[in-house]
């Protein structure tokens, strides 16, 4: 398994299939949109998978498939089947917004698929179409009794919380787990090239004030529920209770079924547990999120690249991993990603 200089190890690559979405999140995406990568420009699913196989022999194990919006690639389900037969993975999960999984959850989970994340910021109807632009909350519900029946579990929430849009909402959405055996996550909203006006429908503050630090946010909840203690150390789920090792700190509400996390990549930064690389859609190893230091790797495969030539891309990118990000430095984020947007990253 690769180990970067700081120690930590690597076993985990998320791959953005597309930069492609059916959605225009106020956080994520400017209204107008994006400049779409043509199809030539963007990695094939056999390009994808030489990439899986160099990596799998490097000691990756974990592989989470984004976008863009993963399920507007056409077929997505052949790409899943065929890295759930490289030798060595593990684990394949997938992030979405579920308006399309209730037609692909099946044949997701017989291609090899284990579970799904699902944006979901609102539970309220009209707030969603805002959000998002112009989606429909039904659409995710259908996804998500679907994802259910299909065997994807632990089906995960990921609630991006941001003062003035949502965060009257996070009781709401933490009730959830007492009803389901889910695990919801609460975000903090990164500054990733979304601090411009978000439009009219969206009446939030300034750029700087929309940051709900998970401290408030709990704080907050354990008011509404009448239980300050309740996010005390003595409440917090030990690993071996909670699925993956992501970067959430997760506990579970008294009597609920499901669970709850809090994800700090602003307040209390996991940097030095992270154990990820990213692959973006136009086949660029991405080290670090919040860091504009890119490998190609496009370039190499299209010049025939051997499984060694590729490895030796996976271990410099490896090598590249920042300590740490630097959003708590004064650092504007646009200095860290460039002029990348969220869904041209794979989030």
């Amino acid at each position: 398994m690769p180990r970067d200089a700081f120690g930590r190890e690597i076993d985990y690559l998320r791959i953005a299939v597309t930069d492609r979405c059916n959605l225009r999140c106020v956080y994520c995406m400017p209204p107008q949109g994006i400049e779409w990568k043509a199809r030539s420009a963007i990695l094939s699913y056999e390009e994808i998978v030489q990439v899986v196989h160099a990596a799998a022999g490097l000691g990756i194990r974990k592989v989470r498939l984004t976008g863009g919006e993963p399920l507007v690639r056409p077929d997505v389900e052949r790409l899943v089947e065929m890295i759930a037969a490289v030798p060595g993975i593990q684990d394949i999960s997938m992030t979405t917004n579920a308006v399309l999984l209730d037609r692909h959850a099946e044949g997701l989970a017989r291609a090899g698929l284990r579970r799904v994340n699902v944006s979901l910021d609102t539970l309220r109807a009209d707030r969603f179409e805002r959000i998002t632009r112009f989606g429909h909350i039904a659409d995710v519900w259908r996804g998500l009794e679907a994802a259910e029946r299909a065997g994807l579990a632990p089906v995960k929430l990921n609630a991006v919380i941001v003062r003035g849009m949502n965060d009257d909402e996070i009781a709401d959405l933490a009730a959830l787990t007492f009803d389901h055996a889910w695990h919801v996550r609460f975000i903090e909203l990164m500054p990733i090239a979304n601090e411009g006006d978000w439009g009219d429908a969206m009446s939030v503050p300034p750029p700087g004030d929309r940051l709900v630090p998970a401290t408030e946010m709990q704080a907050r909840l354990a008011a509404q529920l009448g239980n300050a203690e309740l996010f005390a150390q003595s409440a917090l789920l030990s690993p071996s209770e909670v699925s993956g090792n992501g970067p959430a700190r997760v506990f579970r509400l008294p009597g609920a079924k499901g669970t709850l996390g809090f994800i700090t990549p602003v307040s209390q930064h996991f940097c030095p547990t992270c154990n990820r690389l990213r692959l973006t859609a136009d086949g660029k190893l991405r080290p670090c999120l919040l860091t504009d230091g890119e490998v190609d790797v496009m370039g190499s495969l299209r010049g025939n690249a051997t499984e060694q030539e590729l490895q030796a891309l996976l271990k410099r990118a490896v090598e590249n991993k920042p300590e740490s990000h630097h959003l708590s430095k004064d650092v504007s984020p646009s200095q860290l990603i460039g002029k990348r947007v969220m869904a041209q990253i794979g989030g």
